[in-house]
């Protein structure tokens, strides 16, 4: 009994010692562990990112379809843009605005 007896009163309590036992089970040994949440909600706001970078990628695309659909002009720009189409007659040159050859 010496052993115990310098162990202070409120860490014999049986009702510390069973939360104690309960928050070190719910902690680190449960399948749904601090460190599984933890990573959960990074993943989540990780994903929640994606998911509005893909709302404004299609809102773009819709956009784009739309021009397309409405305006003439636009699909032949579109055409000689994207597609690199030309006329018989003529030479098409596209340069890019992000050029890697400029010095701004």
């Amino acid at each position: 009994m010496k052993l115990f007896s310098h162990i202070p009163y409120w860490l014999k309590n049986k009702y510390f010692i069973a939360v104690a036992v309960f928050a070190a089970v719910i902690l680190f040994f449960d399948k749904n562990d601090l460190f599984v949440q933890l990573s959960r909600n990074r993943q989540l706001k990780e994903l929640e990112q994606s998911k509005l970078h893909y709302q404004q990628e299609v809102a773009k695309l819709e956009q784009i379809r739309d021009e397309l659909i409405h305006n003439t002009g636009t699909i032949e720009r579109y055409a000689r843009e994207k597609f690199l189409m030309k006329r018989d007659n003529e030479d098409l040159y596209v340069i890019p605005e992000n050029y890697a050859g400029s010095k701004n």
